[in-house]
């Protein structure tokens, strides 16, 4: 049967073979009617708004490659890349305004909203800044008089510490100035604390003045300063002051520092104490556990109750059939400790002036730059460039700059016609005419002059004529004499007077 080249469906169900279709309405088998071909073709064509709705501007350009649609959507996804590559912005830089560098006043205004001056204690004097966070009242009374304590710190200056505590500049330096017509400023310990009081000021612009101030300028002295008729007057009050030195003794035992610290002497007399006794015996061999230690301590106790601890004046050891008495006495500008008969420190053998090894010895050698044999004067010490260099014993620097050959050279005169020499230093720390101790710090080694390296070249001379630095041994002996010797004696009596512990009680 021709159904116009259109197939029926069937469906099976229970009665036989049906006629079926996708719709509700569906023809039977023998209601089947041929489609119309012209019917078809005569059917109207979309129109152009419907073309643009179905229009799809993103292609899928991962399917049917090669396709017109695909080629459409290649040229497109071209067309839009182009487009953002060529309107894209450059890479360099905007270039934008720079701020105008800060004037002096503005710098220290932002400064003192820093956090390091502020860590610093605020040494700027200017307040912070308010923040948002802060409302401003229209009108608060001011105190008619400000209380307040300021500290001199180390290394301050007085007028400065009035300045921080709110006092004007003028007046400080001159409240600075009148201190310092009564006690030096230098002479004011750190850690002294100022009471103040600030007065009434004409308006909020101006510094408060400062009405009274008063503080501990010496253990022994007082200062009040107080605003009388417009003008500031200084009230010295001078203090009471016992001067009774402290003597302590006690039994050695098991360890002499030990004894005399838990005896209550303190830390820098029992060094200086052993190291007096050290030059007369040996503290580890010669001391025993039953002798009794004995010295004496500068003391200042005033009659407010503050204590001033001062040096070591004497040193003794009572060993039973031994005795040894020390006093510090000064002679010539130095101390040093005296034996009760007047005889002072005996120095035996030099000190090496540095810390090394023989290198070269004395007499004649080949010199190893020059290259022939010529006399060596001294001896030389290998060590390692800066170690410092010493006084082998005391005396006064003749000598002290550039010597050819020697570099950098320091002669000392001991006295006797003995008189020695350092050569080849780095740095010289001696100036010509001072006085040296015995062991004390004269110069650093180095490689000036002909040198082949760092080392000390070390010389002793006698009468002029230079000797062996090895062969010599020779000892130094202070003798009092005379009033000196009368002085000496009555001031050792004086101080034997004082009972132990005297000074703690306020008298002897």
């Amino acid at each position: 049967m021709d159904f116009g080249g259109l197939r029926p469906l069937y469906l099976r169900d229970d009665t036989g073979f049906t006629a079926g279709g996708g719709g509700a309405a569906t023809l039977g088998f023998g209601q089947a009617r041929p489609v119309d071909v012209r019917a078809v073709r005569r059917a109207p064509v979309l129109g152009w708004r419907q073309r643009i709705a179905d229009f799809d501007p993103v292609v899928d350009l991962g399917a049917r490659i090669g396709s017109g649609e695909w080629w459409r959507g290649l040229a497109t996804c071209t067309l839009l890349c182009g487009g953002a590559i060529a309107t894209a912005p450059g890479l360099t830089p905007l270039p934008g305004a720079t701020p105008p560098a800060l004037s002096a006043a503005q710098w220290r205004e932002a400064r003192a909203l820093g956090f390091a001056p502020l860590a610093l204690g605020g040494d700027t004097g200017r307040r912070m800044a308010a923040t948002d966070a802060v409302e401003p009242l229209v009108d608060t009374p001011e105190r008619p008089t400000i209380d307040l304590t300021a500290t001199l710190g180390r290394g301050d200056g007085f007028a400065r510490v009035l300045e921080r505590a709110g006092v004007a500049a003028g007046e400080a330096q001159a409240v600075a100035a009148r201190v310092a017509a009564v006690v030096p400023l230098g002479a004011i310990r750190p850690g002294t604390r100022l009471d103040l009081t600030l007065g009434r000021r004409a308006s909020r612009a101006q510094p408060r003045p400062l009405d009274a101030l008063a503080f501990r300028a010496r253990l022994d002295l007082k200062l009040a300063i107080e605003r009388i008729g417009g003008a500031l007057v200084l009230r010295p009050t001078p203090i009471a002051v016992d001067d009774t030195p402290l003597r302590i003794t006690g039994r050695v035992g098991s360890s002499l520092y030990a004894a005399a610290r838990a005896a209550g002497a303190p830390a820098p007399a029992v060094a200086g104490y052993i190291r007096a006794l050290s030059a007369r015996l040996s503290i580890g061999r010669d001391v025993r556990a039953n002798d009794r230690f004995d010295l004496i301590v500068a003391q200042r106790r005033a009659a407010t109750g503050e204590v001033e601890t001062g040096d070591l004046l004497y040193a003794g050891l009572d060993q039973g059939s031994r005795r040894t008495r020390l006093l510090k006495w000064t002679v010539g500008g130095q101390s040093q400790f005296f034996e009760a008969s007047g005889v002072g420190e005996r120095r035996g053998a030099m000190t090496q002036p540095v810390v090394g090894h023989l290198t070269s010895g004395f007499g004649m050698r080949r010199h190893p730059l020059l290259g022939f044999s010529r006399f060596h004067r001294g001896v030389d010490f290998g060590a390692a460039y800066g170690s410092p260099i010493v006084a082998a014993t005391g005396g006064t620097v003749s000598y002290s700059g550039w010597h050819g050959g020697h570099g950098n050279y320091v002669m000392i005169q001991h006295g006797g016609g003995i008189a020695t020499a350092y050569g080849h230093m780095s740095r010289i720390v001696a100036r010509a005419g001072t006085r040296v101790a015995q062991g004390q710090l004269i110069g650093y080694v180095g490689s000036t002059g002909l040198s082949t390296g760092p080392h000390l070249h070390y010389e002793v001379y006698r009468n002029g004529v230079a000797i062996n630095p090895t062969s010599i041994r020779f000892t130094t002996t202070s003798q009092l004499a005379g009033r000196d010797l009368a002085a000496f004696r009555a001031t050792l009596a004086r101080l034997l007077a004082v009972r132990p512990g005297a000074s703690a009680q306020g008298g002897q």
